[in-house]
């Protein structure tokens, strides 16, 4: 087990648990095991009952979260200044002894019933998952996170309990703190509380992503929807690549989140055809994702495409001035300078960084990343996107 400190002079604490861990690590009978492991994981430990656990961080103005994703789940804690050592034995009460409750976890079923339901009431993100549906079909990347009803209704305290047993364990763990209490002081706690945590065996992930051939597919699907969702995508690569800051500043010029990328200017400001287009990139440990949202009009979908097609082209053919480099250079590292004043995500991503590079790069080694960008390096990222890769899910 990794832990990683970073300091802060405020008077609240972050802590929590990064698993190497996520949907990607499910069988097809398991669909939505780590989720629903991720809900129930509170619901009762050999120590706690579930009252205990939800009342433990709440009692002091604290708060207790977990999320999901496709190959991590996130167990965390924000509280005021001074009650580490209660955040830390209640994270590492429910890592090490939860007992998945059979009554408790017949509860919590209806509930993430229910949030599949709302789920899919919501076609704006439920595009995406169905687009990586099809992207990936027919491999462990290829379902939703949430998992199917059936799938729900079947999982017992056995199954989250082995779950717990085959990937929770110290090799695919870090643990990370952001405050102000001393490095030692949260080592020792950590050695403390976590130190009964081991593990006879280990699950290997069997499945590996590096040189997948995406499917090229154009799909609608009819959901009877005023307006359709469509997402444009196709497999980039790793978070591991040497592009991977290419990737990054590509995608913020494309469709960031400032109003003068190049997708919102074309097709909301000068045209007018959508009300929302973004553009993202999911970089997992062996394979990556670069999706272009937009909503629109049934009727402007072709013209919208034709258009996205158009300015990734321009960004293949014709390599970005210096100016226009730096330009968008500044614009992301200003980004990224606001987004680290999210102390709650900032924390996470310090863990995350650990678990997947080993290290937690420094501000000015960010920087330096993107100062060595070249004109070139942009367009080798943008022919990742080449048209001709680019598949198409509309939900109309």
């Amino acid at each position: 087990m990794s832990l990683v400190c970073r300091q802060s002079s405020s008077d609240v604490d972050y802590c929590g648990v990064v698993v190497n861990a996520g949907s990607r690590d499910e069988s097809a009978e398991t669909y939505g095991l780590a989720h629903f492991v991720e809900h129930t994981i509170f619901k009762g430990t050999r120590r706690r009952r579930s009252s205990h656990i939800i009342n433990r961080m709440e009692a002091i103005g604290g708060e207790l979260n977990a999320y999901t994703t496709k190959e991590e789940t996130v167990i965390y804690s924000i509280f005021p200044h001074g009650h580490l050592l209660r955040a830390t034995d209640l994270i590492a009460d429910l890592v090490i002894n939860s007992q998945f409750p059979q009554a408790e976890i017949d509860l919590e079923r209806e509930v993430v019933a229910s949030e599949i339901d709302s789920y899919l009431d919501a076609p704006a993100d439920a595009v995406y998952d169905d687009f990586e549906d099809l992207l990936f079909a027919d491999t462990p990347l290829g379902h939703n996170i949430l998992g199917t009803i059936n799938n729900i209704n079947s999982f017992s305290p056995t199954d989250c309990r082995n779950y717990i047993k085959n990937f929770y364990t110290p090799h695919r763990i870090v643990f990370f703190y952001y405050g102000s209490d001393k490095p030692a002081h949260v080592a020792n706690l950590v050695e403390k509380y976590f130190s009964a945590l081991k593990s006879d065996s280990e699950v290997q992930r069997t499945v590996s992503f590096n040189g997948y051939v995406p499917p090229v597919f154009n799909t609608c699907k009819t959901i009877d929807s005023h307006q359709s969702h469509t997402i444009v995508g196709t497999t980039v690569n790793s978070m591991h690549h040497t592009d991977r800051h290419a990737i990054a500043l590509l995608i913020n010029i494309l469709g960031g989140p400032c109003m003068n990328s190049r997708l919102n200017m074309e097709l909301r400001e000068h045209r007018g055809l959508v009300y929302t287009v973004e553009a993202s990139a999911a970089l997992l440990s062996d394979i990556g994702v670069a999706t272009i949202y937009f909503g629109c009009d049934h009727k402007d979908i072709s013209r919208c495409r034709r258009i996205i097609n158009n300015q990734i082209q321009r960004l293949i053919d014709t390599p970005l001035t210096q100016r226009q480099l730096d330009n968008a250079r500044r614009q992301y590292l200003g980004q990224l300078t606001l987004a680290s004043d999210n102390a709650t995500e900032l924390a996470i991503s310090t863990g995350r960084a650990l678990l997947h590079y080993g290290k937690v790069a420094t501000s000015d080694e960010i920087v330096e990343a993107f100062s060595r960008l070249t004109p070139a390096d942009i367009q080798r990222a943008a022919a990742l996107l080449a048209p001709e890769r680019l598949s198409t899910l509309s939900l109309i």
